[in-house]
């Protein structure tokens, strides 16, 4: 297993820059524009562990001008992830432990869990997706992560 990022939620991407590279000296790795899905995505690291990323997650305002969700004091937090050699397996595994998959890895490449803690857990297959399988394909998506 690979440790891959941590991802949080911000309401204000200079002040968040700001704080992240002017004050504490990460650097931004890159960045993603969805325009269809209404967010940008920017990745950040340290020069001495670049692989160990945050990863900014800004959620534009509605189209229709309303503001993006108000996140509180804990929804700000958004999710661990962790490259797995194969998702499948690995799900299973947690499976048999007892352990919610939240949403499925019906496309062979991505799925949720929680800890006990509920702190949401991104899975993501290592190198290409995997073929659609059983039960994956049609599990559907379960509770909230």
């Amino acid at each position: 297993m690979k440790y891959l990022h941590t991802m949080i939620r911000v309401r204000d991407v200079d002040a968040t820059l700001r704080f992240f590279c002017d004050g504490l000296g990460l650097r931004e790795r890159r960045r993603k524009e969805s325009e269809a899905g209404r967010f940008t995505l920017i990745f950040l690291s340290a020069d001495a562990s670049p692989d160990a990323e945050v990863e900014l997650t800004y959620n534009w305002p509605a189209a229709d001008g309303s503001p993006p969700e108000d996140y509180g004091s804990a929804r700000n937090f958004g999710h661990l992830a962790f490259e797995v050699d194969d998702i499948y397996a690995t799900c299973a595994h947690l499976q048999s432990m007892g352990i919610t998959i939240h949403r499925p890895p019906r496309d062979g490449h991505m799925a949720f869990v929680r800890s006990p803690d509920l702190i949401s857990v991104e899975l993501l297959q290592k190198g290409e997706r995997l073929a659609p399988a059983e039960p994956w394909a049609s599990m559907p998506n379960t509770g909230t992560w």
